[in-house]
């Protein structure tokens, strides 16, 4: 029987934080000064605040790695943190995210995600994190995801994206769905359009967009988000799967990401929110 599990980072972390205190971590997450992971996790999770919904929290075993789809990608893919193990509410000891390599190339991204303790999303990294007992959280649809973002829409760029399925399947780990309702308005953005713009980005591996946050800053709003976590989806180890075998899996992925979406999106507050697979 499943065991539903939720956990609000504003009960969680309310007398170990205060309103000055979270903004001097997102100031130091978001600016020049390498701090305590552990501290800014928990003072992100209370500022917005972060719910995380587990559907079935004893489905989880700490001395298993799990492969983390998460979804969206937004401007900034800040709703991770709440399953993060420095953040304390998976049953997780051993986590870390995989980001787009070509973020660690961006000045200002590059210095938010090593302090954070992410890694390049390379095969070479992803296989090893798993052998060393690491659950691996990933993005799918990457940073070119925000190429597709549009305002009053999920967009998730996942039906090229078979690769994290792929090594999941050879390396015999659980897929896990993963989506936060909220974090595509704690921004507000605008990117430019057009056939040349999509050349340049999938050229540069990136997407140069413009956001901002509170009075023009980085820093982001005050909005709440739920990450709602679906079962593990269980896979046999499989050293040398089939095209079509990974084809197969990678669509019951996307089926139970869509899932997840609809059965938690009006408990979100999103009632007629839609998610489009792209």
């Amino acid at each position: 029987m499943a065991t539903e599990k939720v956990f609000n980072g504003r009960e969680e972390f309310r007398d170990s934080s205060n309103l000055l205190g979270t903004i001097l971590a997102l100031a130091l997450w978001l600016g020049a000064i390498h701090f305590n992971v552990a501290y800014i996790c928990k003072h992100a999770c209370n500022y917005f605040p972060i719910t995380l919904h587990v559907e079935d929290i004893k489905a989880f075993d700490p001395n298993r790695a799990y492969v983390f789809g998460y979804e969206p990608h937004s401007v900034l893919p800040i709703g991770v943190v709440a399953l993060a193990d420095n953040t304390g509410f998976m049953p997780l000891t051993k986590v870390k995210v995989l980001a787009s390599s070509a973020v660690f190339y961006t000045p200002f991204l590059r210095h938010i995600w090593t302090w954070l303790g992410l890694t390049p999303a390379t095969r070479k990294n992803f296989v090893s994190l798993l052998a060393a007992g690491y659950s691996c959280i990933l993005i799918p649809g990457g940073v070119q995801e925000t190429f597709l973002m549009q305002h009053g829409s999920e967009i998730a760029f996942l039906k090229a994206r078979r690769g994290f399925v792929r090594i999941a399947m050879e390396k015999g780990h659980p897929l896990v769905p993963v989506f936060c309702f909220g974090q595509s308005d704690i921004y507000k953005w605008w990117k430019p359009g057009g056939k040349f713009f999509l050349k340049f980005a999938r050229a540069i591996r990136f997407t140069p967009i413009c956001f901002w946050g509170i009075f023009g800053s980085p820093l982001p709003f005050r909005h709440p988000m739920h990450v709602v976590v679906g079962r593990p989806i269980e896979l046999d180890k499989n050293p040398d799967p089939s095209t079509e075998e990974v084809a197969k899996v990678h669509s019951q992925f996307m089926e139970a990401l869509q899932d997840l979406f609809e059965r938690h999106k009006a408990r979100a507050g999103y009632p007629n929110l839609e998610l489009k697979i792209v």
